[in-house]
């Protein structure tokens, strides 16, 4: 079982910057990797980012490559998420998962365990 706690979000206008931080408890490091998932609203969980705790490898949705970030501490078992160049359309909440797989699956459904999520948005 895993605890997840997600923070950080905010209002930022666009161009703006935000960094997300997502703490994770519990059977963690077992999971492998992390990954960050968004929601907006009437839409489908969509993939972000992900990462894996021991080489730190990451992997990035099309719509962010260039723009995010993905980081962990594995002291800390702490995953954060770096956004720079933010536009409207990445409005949403941000939520993390744990993920047993690598590269992790796209489609939010096969995950369970949720952390509560944190909003972002941004103002054009």
């Amino acid at each position: 079982q895993v605890q997840l706690v997600e923070s950080g979000g905010g209002l930022v206008q666009a161009g703006g910057s935000l960094s997300l931080s997502c703490v994770a408890s519990g059977r963690t490091l077992r999971a492998g990797a992390m990954v960050w998932f968004r929601q907006a609203p009437g839409k489908e969980r969509a993939f972000v980012a992900g990462i894996t705790w021991a080489l730190g490898r990451a992997i990035y949705g099309d719509s962010v490559k260039g723009r995010f970030t993905i980081s962990r501490d594995n002291a800390k078992s702490t995953v954060y998420l770096h956004m720079n160049k933010l536009r409207p359309e990445d409005t949403a909440t941000y939520y993390c998962a744990a993920s047993g797989k690598w590269p992790p699956p796209t489609n939010g459904r096969e995950y369970n365990g949720w952390g509560q999520g944190t909003q972002v948005t941004v103002s054009s």
